[in-house]
């Protein structure tokens, strides 16, 4: 554990005894194991978080050099796209899509149901 062997503890443990007396030692045997396990509960913890740290800086690596081996630079596509815009118009606005009015479906929509009744009144008639 710590490199303490058997004959080392042996010591400790007789000297903890004279000194806390049969009485106190087992609470004081308890209150050392509560405080072991807290520390290690922590440490454990820490290493938890260094790890992942580490593992979320080499994916952001990966990532990069992937990025960088399929668009031959540092840029994405929607990037570069954004910068010849600026390059050829730097006043331009980015186009936006604008979603349509409600009214414009509905009436697309009745607009096809009427030419869907012609075309079937066509097909009774003929």
């Amino acid at each position: 554990m710590f490199g303490i062997g058997t004959t080392e503890l042996l010591v400790i443990l007789v000297v903890a005894l004279i000194v806390l007396g049969p009485k106190n030692l087992p609470k004081a045997a308890r209150t050392l194991g509560k405080g072991l396990a807290e520390f290690r509960r922590v440490s454990t913890d820490f290493q938890r978080t260094i790890n992942t740290e580490v593992e979320l800086e080499e994916h952001e690596k990966r990532k990069q050099e992937a990025r960088k081996d399929l668009y031959g630079d540092d840029e994405t596509p929607a990037k570069k796209k954004t910068a010849k815009a600026e390059q050829r118009d730097p006043e331009a606005k980015p186009d936006i899509a604008v979603a349509p009015d409600s009214e414009q479906q509905d009436t697309a929509a009745t607009a096809q149901a009427d030419a869907d009744a012609v075309t079937d009144k066509q097909k009774v008639k003929a």
